[in-house]
């Protein structure tokens, strides 16, 4: 590839390999179990390579660790060469060691640390200026398994939970003590005695075992450390909800030593219960088969899509005009305001376009990180709604960046921004089809890749999303003179970030209104704004059944073909029928009223204008 003309192993611009393991101009890949950022162990491929390891995904990631990093490299130089091909070059800023170009700000290539030990069921990506190197961290995930196991009772038998993300890891060695069930005061805002936000007063029935507390008001480490601290060397939190969630470590859990899980709340419930009515239970521990970050590519794109948007926006040399928060305390926690950041949409749209296949659909939902969170493909993911062009899936709109009880920041503010730039993606293989050669394809999908990298560049430091539009739309203008953006306008506007949108300050994520117009047809803007011919469209695109028909049909398309007007036409060229409608999924429409005959169904839209026979018996 253009990007790595002398391979991933070269750092000197000469033919030959300089090394024969995970290391290279674009990245060096390793693992970081121990969480010292120096550089762990690498797979050696030897001088042929050959980077072939086995991969066995029913035992602990570092049975697999060969395979794991070689993955972890292999998508780090994958994505460095893809989006060099968009602009993302020497010039503008990309990581590697060598700059074949002589262009300034070498010496940058990725630090992936992989197995990172330095938390769980998370991933990050932190970008200095140009020149310095970036650092990946990919954790491993909590996989549901059964971490508790009752030893003795009726309550006998395995029980799935997660362990926390703080405090000491339990090991494949069980951890096995009695139960007890821990008893507080009262003293403070909390009105439940057994979920340890108050002063603890069995201290001594704590003492040696595995302490039992109600998930509660106050945080997670204050309660394992209360425990912790009279004596206790494990803790079960049993959740007040349904499922199940990752526990934080909140302002205490840095001072924990011992480990901690959660467990379902039926089944706390049904211990809580037994050890009420004094029953003795003996439990063991052990930590749940884990899954590993390194082979989520969606989870690698995201995080090196941080990277793309916070060299482009702004210059290579600023790494602060992607700010999430207007002011951080010591600890990391935002004390400011949450701004309308779009760095977060960014990087799932860098990870849905790097892993979309010809046989997907706009109308499918894409989830991000499902394989991490142990979810089937078309799981839901980490985020509020799958992406998708189907509103019923995915229904965000711009006014949902206002909402702060669904959409968290800057995650959720994220998924918004994101989710327009999914449907621009679509909208774009409507237009052009889709390419699978993501280096030097022609479809949508690479036109769209290079219309929202261009539109990083010309965005101002700290955009919000209507910065975000205008520059893509600039960016269309300068590259194709204006031929796409009516498509853009449309699909921006669909999602409330149309012409009369405003955006407010883009330091802050609440004081946005969204609109659904699209300029006026008569903009010079839109004077170049060109569609498909009918000769490009393809009539495999959809099918209607049953035809004949005794009362009703249905149009099934197979991609998005958009607003359409649907006409019948009877044999004499009267207008029988007219109904506007989205050509997305299936259509029907109902003939009961119309005599038995030929009629002639007209599809027309900015993309199809198609005609077919249709038989009423």
């Amino acid at each position: 590839p253009n990007a790595s003309p002398y391979g991933w192993h070269d750092i000197n611009g000469v033919a030959g390999a300089e090394f024969t393991d995970t290391r290279g101009n674009n990245v060096l890949a390793q693992d970081d179990a121990d969480n010292n950022n120096s550089g762990g162990s690498r797979p050696n491929g030897g001088s042929a390579l050959n980077f072939d390891f086995s991969l066995d995904l029913n035992e602990q990631p570092d049975v697999s660790i060969d395979a794991s990093i070689t993955n972890l490299f292999y998508m780090n130089n994958m994505i460095h060469d893809i989006f060099y091909e968009y602009g993302f070059d020497e010039v503008s800023g990309n990581f590697q060691q060598k700059n074949y170009s002589g262009a300034p700000g070498q010496s940058d290539p990725v630090a992936a640390d992989g197995l990172d030990g330095g938390g769980l069921n998370n991933a990050n990506f932190s970008t200095p200026p140009d020149g310095a190197r970036p650092r990946m961290q990919m954790y491993l995930w909590n996989k549901l398994s059964d971490v508790l196991t009752i030893n003795n009772g009726s309550l006998s038998g395995g029980y799935i939970g997660t362990e926390a993300g703080f405090g000491a890891s339990l090991t494949d060695t069980p951890l096995t003590n009695d139960l007890a069930l821990v008893v507080d005061d009262d003293s403070g805002a909390s009105t439940d005695p057994n979920d340890a936000c108050d002063v603890i007063t069995n201290a001594l029935s704590l003492a040696g075992k595995i302490a039992v507390i109600r998930r509660g008001e106050c945080e997670f480490g204050f309660k394992v450390l209360a425990a912790e601290n009279a004596g206790a060397v494990a803790v079960v939190i049993v959740n007040n909800t349904t499922g199940l969630i990752q526990m934080g470590p909140g302002a205490d859990g840095d001072s924990v030593t011992i480990p901690s899980i959660m467990i379902e709340q039926s089944t706390g419930d049904a211990i809580i219960s037994a050890l009420e009515n004094g029953d003795s239970i003996s439990a063991s521990l052990v930590r749940s088969l884990l899954i590993d970050g390194n082979y989520d590519n969606g989870v690698i794109g995201h995080e090196y899509g941080h990277g793309i948007s916070t060299r482009l926006t702004g210059g290579s040399d600023n790494s602060d005009c992607l700010i999430s928060c207007t002011e951080y305390d010591t600890e990391g926690n935002c004390i400011g305001t949450f701004t309308e950041q779009m760095g977060e949409g960014w990087s799932d749209w860098v990870a849905l376009v790097t892993t979309m296949k010809s046989s997907d659909f706009g109308t499918d939902g894409r989830g991000i990180a499902t394989f991490d969170s142990d979810q089937p493909i078309d799981g839901p993911g980490i985020r509020p709604y799958r992406y998708s062009t189907d509103t019923s899936i995915n229904p965000s709109t711009y006014s949902d960046t206002n909402n702060t009880a669904s959409f968290s920041a800057p995650h959720g503010v994220g998924s918004i921004w994101a989710t327009m730039l999914w449907d621009l993606t679509w909208a774009y293989i409507d237009k052009y089809g889709f390419d699978a050669d993501l280096f030097n394809g022609t479809g949508g999908n690479n036109k769209v890749m290079q219309i929202v990298l261009d539109g990083m560049k010309l965005q101002p430091c700290n955009p919000g999303f209507v910065d975000g539009r205008d520059a893509i739309l600039a960016a269309d203008l300068a590259l194709t003179g204006g031929e796409d953006q009516c498509i853009i306008w449309d699909v921006f506007a669909a999602r409330g970030l149309g012409v009369n949108a405003t955006q407010g300050s883009s330091l802050v994520r609440t004081d946005q209104t969204q609109n659904f117009e699209t300029p006026d047809p008569n903009d010079p803007s839109l004077a170049n704004c060109t569609t498909l011919s009918s000769e490009s469209f393809n009539s495999n695109d959809f099918r209607i059944y049953p035809n004949p028909t005794s009362d009703k049909f249905t149009i099934k398309s197979t991609r998005s073909l958009g607003d359409v007007t649907l006409e019948l036409i009877d044999i004499n060229g009267r207008k029988m029928m007219s109904k506007k409608a989205t050509l997305i999924g299936e259509v029907e429409l109902n003939l009961k009223s119309l005599s038995p005959g030929l009629y002639i169904l007209k599809i027309k839209g900015e993309y199809i204008n198609a005609s077919e026979k249709i038989i009423k018996k």
